[in-house]
């Protein structure tokens, strides 16, 4: 199975491109630049909303859902973003055989569907703080796609919030990028530097915009999760005013954040190898398989019995697949299960069973012999390690191509022939951003929260700079 996969070396994209069919992760659509996603796909996508879900609703959030279609007059109603979606935006002009009065926009993201409504549920500051996610599906007309990076049609989640006061608003606003944080790194294995965006980089109406970057096997930079605040901006546009404590009408602070199957993404990509998908066991819909080592036309119910037990051990522990068909051969489910990038696999044969031991088979290409009654510690064990191994490779890669570079002919060299993430200084001007851009088709990820703060001159201009951003290529 894995010779199908074109190794890494030889060219990530097809690589990458391979992973996600021959994991039976998704399928192109019969639509250009849309996802089938299949079974494996979407429970990695039910992970997802299984621990942000939780996450939302104990900082208080509540789940609802609102129409994908936009009245175009709402876009058009606040200038930075309106400009931002209309090159992606697709356009409803006819429905039931007739032009429309007013064409409908397929929601590309839905702050302004979202605040129409909320102009009509928020009155008084006893309505506040509006706290409310919703997943769904988005539309935006994208030129060229790639799966889950870059889609026309995607799968993500947004919250939009109302609050009394700016203070309240900002603290929202971090406190979801930090909730995106502790799941992209505990859940996902994925080390990321959280910081914020430049102004040309940032959402379209927002005033601030947060992120998580994230590095990949190719050295490129992936933005992981965004988190926005939005000031009053949208709030003076649909009128979201409240009477507050002194009887006094006020406009509403907003916020929004989101991450969408992108994510998924950065997880194929920053794992997995030339075999297949590796998945972190926290990430993984099933991070153990039993596999009996089973004979054609021979008495078999030892082993199973075995396998049976040992699945009803574990299941309180872990969701655990027990695969006993034998129509396939092990060989064949071992390559299966390396492919489809289960964390550990238990094999377990009749010379096994004389011996009163089981074999544990890691992702990794780790193997241990295992004695029957030390199962559920020893299988505990192997996915921490793991989970942990897995963060630690990645957050190597990530420390050991970061760079620090002061000369801007040297910066070009050398990213042209090797990518990663290169601190450099800058003066803050948006020329001096962009003609970085131009040259090496480098971007400002993130000014991180954990900036090199220190004197020196712009990596462009030679103006004075007063710390380092990064600058990588991205997708």
């Amino acid at each position: 199975m894995a010779d199908r996969i074109t190794p890494r070396k030889e060219d990530f994209s097809q690589w990458y491109a391979d992973i996600i069919q021959h994991a039976k992760l998704a399928d192109q659509a019969p639509v250009r630049g849309c996802l089938v996603l299949r079974p494996n796909g979407y429970a990695l996508w039910e992970v997802v909303q299984g621990e942000l879900n939780k996450k939302f609703k104990e900082t208080g959030h509540q789940n609802a859902y609102f129409p994908m279609f936009i009245p175009e007059s709402f876009l058009n109603l606040e200038k930075d973003h309106v400009e931002g979606f209309a090159p992606q935006c697709a356009v409803v002009t006819h429905g039931g055989g007739k032009k429309l009065e007013e064409a409908l926009i397929i929601r590309p993201t839905s702050e302004t569907i979202i605040n129409s409504m909320y102009s009509k549920w928020v009155k008084s500051y006893r309505d506040l703080p509006v706290l409310i996610n919703q997943w769904a599906n988005v539309c935006r007309w994208e030129m060229r796609t790639r799966p889950f990076l870059r889609t026309m049609e995607f799968l993500w989640q947004e919250g939009h919030t109302c609050h009394e006061t700016e203070d309240e608003a900002r603290k929202e606003t971090l406190k979801m990028l930090d909730i995106y944080l502790g799941f992209v790194r505990d859940v996902f294995a994925i080390p990321v530097i959280p910081g914020r965006k430049t102004e040309s980089e940032k959402f379209a109406g927002a005033e601030e915009t947060y992120c998580l970057e994230a590095m990949m096997q190719d050295k490129k930079a992936l933005q992981a999760a965004t988190s926005h605040y939005f000031g009053q901006r949208f709030a003076k546009v649909f009128d979201i005013k409240f009477q507050d404590r002194n009887s006094q009408m006020q406009y509403v602070y907003q916020t929004s954040w989101g991450i969408s199957w992108r994510i998924l993404g950065a997880l194929i990509m920053t794992h997995s190898d030339d075999q297949g998908l590796v998945l972190p066991p926290k990430a993984a819909p099933i991070p153990v398989v039993i596999v009996p080592i089973l004979q054609k036309n021979k008495d078999n119910s030892e082993v199973l019995n075995v396998c049976n037990k040992m699945k009803e051990e574990l299941m309180p522990h872990h969701r655990v697949l027990l695969d006993d068909r034998l129509e396939h051969s092990p060989g064949y489910k071992f390559n299966e299960y390396e492919l489809t990038g289960i964390p550990l696999r238990i094999e377990v044969g009749p010379r096994d069973l004389a011996n009163g031991i089981c074999v544990l088979a890691r992702r990794d290409g780790k193997k241990s012999q295992v004695k029957l009654s030390e199962l559920i510690v020893r299988v505990n064990e192997e996915l921490s390690d793991l989970q942990k191994s897995l963060y630690n490779a990645a957050y190597e890669r990530l420390k050991n191509n970061t760079h620090l570079e002061n000369s801007f002919s040297t910066f070009k060299e050398k990213i042209e022939s090797e990518s990663g993430f290169y601190q450099l200084h800058w003066c803050g001007s948006r020329a001096c951003e962009d003609k970085v851009k131009d040259e090496t088709k480098a971007t400002i990820r993130c000014i991180p929260f954990a900036q090199i703060r220190e004197t020196g001159k712009c990596i462009v201009c030679e103006k004075e700079s007063t710390g380092r951003v990064i600058f990588a290529k991205n997708y």
